[in-house]
């Protein structure tokens, strides 16, 4: 679904994302995984168009997206749900989520929007209240949901356990895990390493703008070289 080979991106003279290569299948969860400033959030930039890539290539269901801009990029399907959750805070929990279906998912707002409601049934109760009034639990929610309303074919999530208590933290994966068992597609970008190999595929770890380690979610779990440097082990 998603393959991107010899990806080169930074800020200036800078280069933060040095020959970059990872693919996700239909219907995984890959994670990606590593300590801020790794060039995690930079990854996300460039696969959304945000940020030029300098070289390499990205593929997208088999469409070369490497130069394409970042509204090209969400009608085609592949859809982010950002760090920090940059939610709209002075619009309502119902405006937030049609907002999510601007560019893609039109047609079948109204039906996306029941899908949503039901995995999520606390945003029900909170439809007419304001995004930045919600608990941040809540607030995670309405991000992700909001992503689900551009009928993604690809979801990037960029942190989402950032900020929120261990009992959120659980109740969150078991929803990253829930879509993927419905057939979604999932790139989970995360520090939290230990839960994020628990429900992924496959799994790679960023050191410096470059694939450290990568492979099966349970192999890395075992790996003595990641138990020590990310677990303390």
């Amino acid at each position: 679904m998603l393959d991107v080979s010899g990806l080169r991106a930074g800020y200036g003279g800078v280069e933060v994302l040095r020959g970059l290569d990872l693919s996700v299948a239909e219907g995984e969860i890959l994670a990606v995984l590593g300590a801020n400033g790794v060039g995690k959030t930079t990854l996300n930039k460039v696969l959304s168009g945000v940020l030029p890539a300098s070289s390499g290539e990205i593929r997208f269901c088999g469409e070369t997206i490497t130069r394409a801009s970042a509204a090209h990029i969400v009608a085609a399907g592949l859809i982010q749900v950002p760090e920090g959750r940059k939610i709209f805070p002075d619009l309502s929990v119902r405006e937030n989520l049609i907002l999510g279906s601007y560019r893609r998912g039109k047609p079948d707002r109204a039906r996306n929007l029941e899908h949503v409601l039901d995995v999520f049934p606390r945003l029900r109760e909170r439809l007419a209240q304001m995004g930045g009034t919600l608990s941040g639990g809540e607030q995670q929610m309405l991000a992700i949901g909001r992503g689900m309303m551009a009928e993604p074919k690809l979801l990037i999530l960029d942190e989402p356990s950032l900020g929120l208590s261990p009992l959120l933290v659980e109740e969150m994966y078991a929803l990253i895990r829930r879509l993927n068992t419905e057939g979604l597609s999932i790139m989970l970008v995360e520090q939290n390493v230990v839960q994020s190999l628990e429900i992924a595929a496959r799994a790679m770890i960023l050191e410096n703008g470059a694939c450290a380690l990568s492979g099966p979610a349970s192999d890395l779990a075992a790996n003595p070289e990641l138990k020590r440097a990310y677990l303390g082990m």
